[in-house]
């Protein structure tokens, strides 16, 4: 397992590298196994990447007929509510890409009156879709995840129940700090993707993003160490630690192929 940082001028190279590295991942895994499994994130970091995948050269560059998607985790809201997940990326790119049927986007119902039969539906949605071996894991292609200033990813906050759970894949998690109910993928099934990749920009994730870098800390987005994850951050980001971080230029590159 690796744990890479990457450090960007700006946003909008960290935007650029993502959208390069969605189009590698998803090459890589429709070339070895005929489908993409891959795993969304809510937050802003679809409004910086997903313009990107559905313009030229990038939104030709792939074959999303193959593309199976989900979703790390959903506010309890009904899907065309403007503060869910799925409303934000069927707005911003779903709706644009060449090829894609309704039955490749599988959305958490954040609407269901019970929240954990819905997050049990999901993880068997997942086991059918993605596979599960022998009860094993389900293992995504690529799960995209942001992360916020105080250390939460997916919907996994500090200090809620979800941190601590070992054996479901999905589960409801009630945040106290937002006073709201979540869906979110947990710790077992998010570490068990063939990559994570994080994308954090802005001076207000600094302290966050050294804590994960030094591990100094038990912040929810430290705890993810798939089997390949990869950081994509900014100097703001970076912080003091920009200068020690992994450059752009070439590491950037096998980032965004390998």
């Amino acid at each position: 397992m690796t744990r890479e940082f990457v450090v960007f001028d700006d946003a909008n190279a960290v935007a650029a590298a993502t959208a390069d590295r969605v189009i590698a991942a998803g090459k890589e895994a429709i070339g070895r196994r005929g489908r993409f499994f891959v795993a969304l994130t809510g937050g802003s970091t679809p409004l910086m990447v997903c313009p990107l995948l559905v313009i030229p050269p990038r939104v030709s560059a792939l074959d999303w007929s193959k593309v199976e998607f989900f979703f790390g985790d959903e506010r309890a809201v009904p899907s065309r509510h403007p503060e869910s997940n799925y409303n934000l990326a069927r707005t911003a790119f779903l709706d644009y890409l060449p090829g894609v049927r309704p039955g490749q986007v599988h959305r958490m119902i954040g609407e269901a009156a019970d929240l954990d039969a819905a997050c049990r539906a999901y993880e068997s949605l997942i086991a059918r879709t993605v596979g599960a071996p022998h009860g094993a894991i389900s293992s995504f292609d690529l799960i995209w995840l942001g992360m916020g200033p105080d250390g939460h990813t997916a919907s996994l906050f500090p200090d809620t129940a979800a941190l601590g759970e070992r054996g479901r894949w999905v589960v409801p998690n009630w945040v106290p700090k937002l006073d709201a109910w979540r869906m979110t993928m947990t710790y077992p099934l998010l570490n068990a993707a063939r990559e994570v990749n994080f994308v954090v920009t802005g001076a207000d994730k600094a302290p966050a993003v050294a804590a994960v870098r030094d591990g100094t800390g038990d912040l929810p987005a430290a705890q993810i160490d798939a089997q390949r994850t990869l950081w994509f951050i900014d100097q703001a980001a970076a912080g003091e630690a920009a200068q020690d971080a992994t450059p752009p230029g070439d590491a950037a590159n096998r980032a965004a192929s390998a």
